[in-house]
């Protein structure tokens, strides 16, 4: 499976761009090894390996959002993701967003062109 993948060097990380299967908006970015690919693939949870944490973590352990599995795709190069998921919950960006791409640049500055769909302190807890 991982076979045509560039996890060539040890702790190799491949972009896995995160797309709705239904509307196709991009709601994420993360990255993931080969243990990340083959949990998402078993479990059908989108799981990454989170370069702060050293860890894998699967989208939505701590908020219920998570992101199930409908399809995966390899580039020309076998070096980047395309999972197609449906969302669990209303968002998947940890700021209470449905993507986490809700800003664009508009003459510019930065605009955030979507509302919030959650509060992010409901889920998560406020932070001090």
């Amino acid at each position: 499976m991982a076979a045509s993948l560039q996890f060539d060097k040890p702790g190799a990380l491949i972009p896995a761009v995160v797309q709705d299967a239904r509307t196709h908006r991009v709601l994420m970015l993360g990255y993931m090894n080969r243990e990340a690919l083959e949990k998402t693939i078993s479990t059908g949870r989108v799981t990454f390996f989170s370069r702060s944490r050293k860890k894998l973590w699967t989208k939505g352990e701590s908020s219920g959002h998570y992101l199930m599995v409908k399809s995966v795709a390899i580039d020309c190069d076998g070096d980047a993701l395309l999972v197609e998921a449906e969302q669990i919950g209303p968002g998947v960006c940890h700021k209470g967003y449905e993507s986490c791409f809700y800003r664009s640049w508009k003459n510019g500055v930065w605009v955030e062109t979507e509302a919030k769909a959650y509060d992010p302190d409901a889920v998560y807890g406020a932070k001090p």
